[in-house]
């Protein structure tokens, strides 16, 4: 655990392996957390800072492009193509610039406040979570391979969703408040606390961003699994035959 106080400069965090947790206070510029392998980056506004983090930039533009691994907290708005990339870490951000989630394959981001312009463009896979605060996210989402759906409650999702395309198998509330609460444990974010303490109604808020190519493949390994078990079960019965005629 190594913490720091003040600019984090470019490539802030870049390749960060796990097991290595980055807290920086302060702010940090583009390319934040690139490449993160595993680690854990966390930035957030100086003690002295008094306006609203929801509304100020914290990090740059380009923020985890290419992560794979790992999971990051920014208690702040991220610019341009936050997540570019991301085929694996998980990342909560409070706004970001245009263009975020672009060519995502796979990873979980929950932003908590507006995006920009454009976002989820060529995403494929992982899910994004997005706070609507106005009402007009649908509007600056690029839908072309994504569906926008609501965050249903756990009994909810159980009683009407496959569990074969579930994001991680996880029911998306439990795992979104566990990504909220997390947020607010490493940031202290403000607006996280505001959200964790109205739940029932905020989650109603939230949109789920679902990349159609993602659902399709969840759909597919969980058929080609059940297939597998099924053909596994036959050999085993019929070596039990065998073993018992051999008798």
């Amino acid at each position: 655990h190594i913490q720091m106080e003040g600019m984090g400069g470019q490539s802030f965090g870049a390749f960060a392996a796990r097991g290595v947790t980055l807290y920086l206070i302060g702010d940090a510029n583009d390319y934040t957390g690139k490449g993160l392998s595993g680690g854990r980056v966390v930035v957030r506004p100086s003690i002295d800072f008094r306006g609203d983090a929801s509304r100020n930039i914290i990090v740059g533009n380009t923020v985890l492009y290419g992560a794979t691994e790992g999971e990051a907290f920014f208690r702040g708005v991220a610019g341009e193509r936050f997540a570019v990339r991301n085929s694996g870490a998980s990342a909560v951000v409070e706004g970001t610039g245009d263009h975020g989630c672009e060519y995502m394959t796979g990873g979980t981001v929950v932003v908590l406040g507006e995006t920009g312009r454009n976002f989820a463009a060529g995403m494929s896979g992982g899910v994004a979570y997005v706070y609507d605060v106005d009402g007009l996210f649908a509007k600056r989402c690029n839908t072309a391979m994504v569906a926008l759906e609501r965050v249903l409650d756990a009994a909810e999702q159980e009683a009407t969703v496959e569990r074969a395309v579930w994001h991680r198998g996880e029911a998306d509330e439990a795992l979104l408040r566990r990504l909220v609460e997390d947020h607010h444990r490493w940031t202290g974010s403000l607006r996280a606390r505001e959200i964790l303490d109205t739940w029932a109604q905020s989650r109603t808020r939230f949109v789920k961003v679902f990349p159609h190519e993602y659902r399709r493949a969840l759909a597919e390994m969980h058929a080609r699994q059940q297939t597998q078990s099924q053909i596994d079960k036959a050999r085993s019965s019929s070596r039990a035959a065998e073993s018992v005629a051999a008798k």
